[in-house]
């Protein structure tokens, strides 16, 4: 293992996190006050900044820049999400929106609700860069509810707090080496290296010359639909500025926090849902079409196989999911159309409600629940297994039937007119058996420690994990948090939305002992 290419990576990811979070503090100070805002954000950016030059000190050599393979991009990938999860969980720390050290020197913590607090703030953070979408915001855990009979507790945090409890999303969903890569590509010899390792698809599409170029061009799409849903719920929705802000920068990256305990429910506004349902499916498609259709090539996006896939399982869902709701009697007719179609949009993407789906029929939660395991499109940020690796499997178990009738038969497995190579479907074979693997042993290990949860919590509460959905059904629907969680189970959670995050593989190349090895 080379360390200083490592440290190089590593370095340049938390000075880059450094950025964003002087922005909010500088609207916390102004907004909040300058004690404030101090003390809540000087600590973790000093550290981003120290910490990101310590690293990079360690790779001063000439050809550190020079000498990416994959075992080191994969490492730096893996490793990376650690320094800044555990940045951006210090603000909600310190800030008070769960018991850090200054409501232990006020005397209103003891010192265990202090570490408990700590617990809270990195399930947060990694919830927020790993675009799960899960809370613990609840009275029992933040000192800053308010009490009384409509009580808000996520609409009781401080702005500058719910602010870069979006933004982590936001970085998250890109993926913050995706954005390094911006300025390490032009130094990095293996860029694309980590450019595999760091995207949720199982490949890269270069849309441009050089990485740099395919860098920009993916950030520049990014950003440019995360302004235009703002101006959207902004004026057209009515949501309001700092709303329309926070929802934007949780669209994107399919992330799904919101500014306040009620979501989308909360809005009850037709208009708000119909926007929010248009850019939750954009961020379930491939960016490398979103970019194809940009650039007028929507011949390339239509042909695209998986593309019809996933909106024909969409539609497919949608209305399955209607009818049941409308036969049931659970919606009326239009009402039934409108939220399964929300639903059976978010359920791959943020993980947003529009309605208390934990109360639907058995059927529609079956629904929901393969939605999950399904996900989106390789190379979005949406969660699940993806499309496009379902589709590969399906495609090989077809070939293994066929084998057994016609034993002399060879049958290439094609996808989007193009022979897909072998090694590349192992690949894909070995994540989706990976998967399966870690969701029967987190499901026993959940059993034990949580005997209170019934079958069917358990078992969306593990595929929303390792899926980075947000919501699960029954007790942790979409109107509960997960604050009830025991403390081992929260920190199990944890390393479940990071393994989901890096879409198993990356980490488990990680743990291999090959992988520290000195040739």
């Amino acid at each position: 293992m080379r360390w200083d290419v490592v440290g190089l990576v590593l370095g340049w990811t938390v000075r880059l996190v450094a950025v964003p979070l002087a922005v909010v503090a500088v609207y916390s100070c102004h907004q909040e006050g300058l004690e404030a805002g101090l003390r809540t954000f000087l600590a973790p950016l000093v550290l981003a900044v120290l910490l990101g030059q310590s690293l990079v000190s360690l790779s001063k050599g000439e050809d550190a820049s020079t000498r990416v393979r994959d075992r080191e991009a994969f490492a730096s990938v893996a490793l990376g999400w650690i320094p800044v999860v555990v940045v951006g969980a210090l603000p909600f720390w310190l800030g008070g929106m769960f018991y850090g050290p200054f409501e232990y020197m006020d005397g209103t913590a003891s010192h265990s609700d202090v570490l408990v607090g700590l617990l809270h703030s990195w399930f947060e953070s990694m919830s927020g860069f790993t675009t799960t979408g899960a809370t613990v915001i609840d009275p029992t855990t933040s000192p800053m509810c308010l009490e009384g009979p409509e009580q808000d507790c996520i609409g009781s945090q401080r702005r500058s707090l719910i602010l870069w409890r979006s933004l982590s999303q936001w970085l998250g969903g890109m993926g913050v080496i995706m954005l390094g890569l911006l300025i390490l590509s032009r130094a990095l010899g293996g860029g694309m290296a980590l450019a595999r390792a760091e995207l949720t698809g199982p490949s890269v599409s270069q849309l441009g010359i050089t990485l740099e170029s395919t860098a920009r061009r993916l950030w520049t799409i990014y950003i440019a639909l995360t302004l235009m849903e703002m101006a959207l719920l902004n004026f057209v929705g009515g949501m309001g500025l700092f709303d329309a802000v926070n929802y934007s920068l949780t669209t994107l990256p399919s992330g799904g926090f919101a500014t306040s305990d009620g979501g989308v429910m909360g809005f009850g506004s037709a208009r708000i849902e119909v926007i929010l349902m248009v850019f939750m499916l954009i961020t379930c498609i491939n960016f490398s079409l979103l970019y194809f259709a940009m650039a007028g090539r929507s011949r390339e996006v239509w042909k695209d196989e998986e593309l019809r896939t996933y909106l024909l399982i969409l539609i497919l869902a949608w209305l399955a999911m209607a009818s049941n709701l409308y036969w049931s009697g659970t919606n009326g007719g239009t009402e039934a159309i409108r939220q399964a179609l929300f639903q059976a949009i978010s359920i791959s993407s943020t993980g947003y409600s529009s309605a208390d789906f934990s109360t639907w029929p058995v059927f529609s939660k079956f629904v929901l629940l393969l939605l999950m395991i399904v996900g989106a499109s390789a190379g979005s940020t949406g969660g699940g297994l993806k499309v496009l690796r379902i589709r590969i499997a399906f495609e090989l178990a077809k070939r293994e039937v066929l084998r057994i009738v016609k034993p002399r038969k060879v049958v290439a497995i094609r996808f989007n007119e193009q022979v897909i190579d072998e090694s590349k479907v192992w690949i894909i074979i070995g994540m989706i058996s990976s998967w399966l693997v870690l969701a029967t042993a987190s499901l026993l290990l959940f059993s034990m420690l949580e005997t209170e949860l019934d079958m069917e919590t358990i078992l969306s509460l593990v595929i929303s994990l390792l899926g980075n959905t947000g919501p699960a059904l029954g007790a942790y629907g979409p109107t509960s948090t997960w604050a009830s969680l025991s403390h081992p189970s929260l920190l199990i959670s944890t390393f479940l939305m990071w393994l989901g995050r890096l879409e198993l593989l990356t980490v488990l190349v990680l743990l291999h002992p090959r992988t520290w090895g000195h040739d």
